[in-house]
């Protein structure tokens, strides 16, 4: 069958011959009058592709083959590599991970992650859904699942291939365990991306007086737990994300009467802690994403310093601030100059014992470093000299 062919600018096609997986709309002219998911090639000087079309998204065309169109094997194969690179991650006692991270296993659009034996395909756009089913057939020939779901998206988890998960769904993380409520968790119930972060920090809080903001279902709190934190405050606006955090403080075994757990804006936290004079040993902020495109960069970035100015106002002198941002359009260079500026405001200086990504199931290819989101922190928080 002959496909349509998008004629891009030549000024594209260095980027795109290095991999990159995109073509924004304002790329293409004229643009054709395509639906959504419709098979394209993309032309570049010397350069081919196939994508699939979006007629709604900023990104007109996901790329995913040089070489001809994909079909069922090639997903199969895609999920297959990308099953190798996790390798590191089974090998230790962790059962929950992402199996698939879109456009760095070269399935732009389109992420797994997977629940012990239940995986969750999640997809970002309308324009990919006819992968689905071909990534559904590879997953479950690839390795032994007993069921299988979907979140569309902007819509609800679906049930696609074997049976449903139970509500009391555990996996476990470098030996500690998660309850995973897959129909009403954010995301696909859990966030792996803080895995090693998580187990990293925790060697500093033995003994420690720990804040855990924007706790979520207590990933961090569990492993200062762990380690042997003295006393921890969790904090989350949500209140079943405060109630899972509680649960899974019992279900690894842990006294719950030396810790406590707030449902209260974090922002609003930290202020009133601060004006009480609470100081902790460690404060840990972990916030969701505060922009959801470019031109709300400026405005996240003023959000991550007021955040940070009011965390280091509950830090007890040389103790540490372990602050994190999921926000893409913030670069690492801008999250530590927002780091700085929150220093400065708040008459501190802060020293980096720590400065990472994302673990090992979320690669970041080198032609795309937008997959590189995630950034994580770890400052001794000291008076000016």
């Amino acid at each position: 069958m002959r496909l349509p062919v998008l004629n891009l600018p030549p000024a594209l096609k260095s980027r795109l011959s290095q991999g990159h997986p995109w073509v924004y709309r304002n790329q293409v002219t004229p643009e054709p009058d395509l639906a959504s998911g419709t098979w394209v090639q993309v032309c570049c000087g010397g350069f081919s592709a196939f994508g699939l079309w979006d007629a709604r998204s900023p990104i007109a065309v996901r790329l995913y083959s040089r070489y001809s169109v994909p079909d069922s094997e090639w997903v199969a194969d895609r999920v297959a590599e990308a099953w190798e690179v996790r390798a590191p991650v089974r090998a230790g006692p962790t059962t929950g991970y992402r199996w698939v991270y879109g456009e760095s296993d070269g399935l732009p659009g389109t992420v797994v992650d997977l629940y012990g034996s239940f995986a969750v395909i999640q997809t970002y756009a309308d324009s990919v859904e006819s992968l689905v089913p071909w990534v559904a057939g590879a997953l479950h020939a690839h390795t032994a699942i007993q069921g299988i779901l979907w979140r569309p998206a902007g819509g609800e988890l679906k049930p696609l291939w074997g049976r449903l998960p139970p509500s009391d769904l555990t996996v476990e993380e470098h030996g500690l365990l998660f309850s995973a409520n897959l129909f009403a968790g954010q995301k696909t119930g859990l966030f792996f991306d803080q895995r090693d972060n998580r187990r990293t920090l925790a060697a500093w809080c033995q003994g420690q007086t720990v804040l855990d903001c924007f706790c979520y279902t207590g990933g961090f709190s569990m492993y200062a737990c762990r380690e042997g934190a003295r006393a921890i405050t969790a904090c989350d606006a949500s209140a079943p994300a405060i109630e899972a955090a509680q649960h899974n403080l019992v279900l690894n075994g842990f006294d719950p009467t030396h810790h406590t757990f707030l449902v209260e804006d974090c922002f609003q936290l930290l202020d009133r802690l601060g004006a009480e004079g609470r100081r902790f040993g460690v404060v840990i902020v972990d916030p969701p994403s505060f922009a959801r495109d470019r031109q709300s960069r400026h405005a996240a970035v003023r959000a991550y310093v007021r955040l940070n100015r009011l965390a280091l106002g509950c830090v007890e002198p040389g103790g540490l601030l372990a602050s994190a941002s999921c926000t893409s359009q913030v670069s690492p260079p801008e999250f530590h100059q927002a780091l700085a500026e929150a220093a400065r405001q708040a008459g501190r200086r802060l020293l980096i014992l720590h400065d990472a990504g994302q673990p090992v199931d979320h690669p970041v290819p080198a032609h795309f470093p937008e997959a590189r989101y995630l950034k994580f922190v770890v400052s001794r928080v000291l008076p000016l000299p």
